[in-house]
């Protein structure tokens, strides 16, 4: 009798321990994750338009659409029709309301505010030019990430800038509390890239010490923006195709520098000096000192009006007093100086290019802004680069995902 009962408590021991380490195992598979909300970068998200059009630029540019269709990113229009694109996407300034509109009959829309999907694949019929937040989403998902729960999407009017913006932060502030409390009260990662760091960073400095402590658990940007861009003067100035040669510059230009977000993405005082040269022409000379000589000369005295608008938000040496994590890459050529000359007259011809270094599309200078807060707020600010890493690759980079893991995912 006495060795039956001690084989059954052995038994039910064994059992114990068995479902013990099997309740263990559970938890291991299933880590508390930090719910992510991503803001993506310029022309990071999509833009649909629909067309009531009285006249158009040529008779094959549709005038009437049934429905919404994709503005942005839409590879098949960019290719065999960029001029009616064109009409259908840039913008126009009145400078009495000190705001930007649409080409008259056009309408446009942000899709898909609170999810993922227009920022994963910007053009799903063209994979490879179309892909964007889609590998670090899918990861993430592996990870146990739920799309529109864990895993949200704030998309914008990438166009323009902070000054038309004031909806959307609105909507961002309320998506960041909604995402709080639909994971158990967890604080929420901002997952920035480019631009949309300081977007990120715009929301941040409004809000109270409080807020963010309760809501915000860090701000992770990818490439940010800290500082402009000396890329953008030549978007500006003669326009950028991005090295697709079949894209018109000239035509892409009118677009760019109709666009407030482009003249927010010129460098800033607070990184370049006011005697640097940013652009070299024959006649005179531009710096940071001089942006409204530079828009006058370039006939496109409206830019400057737009930069006015903006000049108070371009100003990100100022903390976001949150928890902060800065990648980006460097050591690739990035446009350092534009020199126009006697064969290449400022600003239609094509200028020669002094570079320096950065991630092929932002200058180093610029990229490591977020160091400047160190010392300025308590909280701390991680700094890591990636080299020979572009301005777009670091988010299809592996390193990333293994980052993520670490920040967010208490493994």
């Amino acid at each position: 009798m006495y060795s039956k009962y001690s084989m059954y408590i052995r038994l039910l021991f064994l059992l114990i321990v068995i479902l013990s380490k099997a309740s263990s195992t559970c938890l291991r598979e299933k880590p508390a994750r930090t719910p992510v909300i991503i803001i993506p970068g310029d022309a990071g998200d999509q833009i649909e338009a629909q067309l009531n059009k009285k006249r158009v630029i040529h008779p094959e540019c549709p005038k009437t659409t049934k429905d919404f269709i994709t503005l942005w990113l839409n590879v098949r229009d960019l290719i065999t029709s960029l001029d009616c694109w064109a009409d259908n996407v840039k913008l126009h300034y009145c400078n009495v309301t000190r705001k930007t509109y649409n080409s008259e009959g056009v309408t446009t829309r942000i899709p898909g505010f609170g999810n993922t999907n227009s920022l994963e694949w910007l053009d799903p019929k063209f994979k490879e030019l179309g892909q964007y937040f889609a590998f670090v989403v899918s990861h993430l998902v592996e990870l146990g990430y739920e799309r529109g729960v864990s895993l949200r999407g704030a998309p914008y009017d990438f166009r323009k800038a902070p000054n038309e913006q004031g909806g959307y932060f609105v909507q961002l502030k309320n998506l960041i509390e909604e995402t709080y409390r639909i994971n158990g009260n967890k604080p929420v990662a901002l997952l920035a890239h480019s631009m949309g760091g300081s977007m990120a960073l715009h929301l941040l400095h409004g809000q109270s010490k409080q807020w963010k402590e309760k809501y915000i658990h860090s701000l992770i940007s990818l490439s940010g923006v800290w500082g402009g861009a000396v890329k953008a003067m030549k978007a500006i100035a003669t326009g950028e195709n991005f090295g697709i040669s079949a894209l018109n510059e000239t035509l892409l230009r009118e677009i760019e520098r109709s666009l407030p977000s482009t003249v927010w993405l010129m460098p800033s005082s607070s990184f370049w000096k006011p005697d640097e040269i940013l652009i070299q022409t024959q006649k005179k000379n531009f710096t940071v000192n001089n942006f409204q000589q530079f828009f006058d000369d370039i006939g496109y005295p409206t830019g400057w009006e737009m930069r006015k608008d903006i000049e108070k938000y371009s100003d990100h040496t100022i903390p976001p007093n949150v928890e902060v994590h800065c990648l980006h890459g460097i050591g690739l050529k990035t446009v350092d100086r534009l020199n126009y000359g006697k064969y290449n007259p400022f600003p239609d011809e094509e200028p020669s290019i002094v570079y320096g270094d950065g991630d092929g599309s932002v200058n180093k200078r610029s990229l490591e802004g977020c160091l400047k807060w160190r010392g300025q707020q308590k909280e701390k600010v991680h700094y890591l680069t990636f080299n020979k890493t572009s301005h777009f690759s670091v988010i299809t980079d592996d390193r990333i995902i293994t980052y993520l893991k670490k920040v967010l995912i208490n493994m």
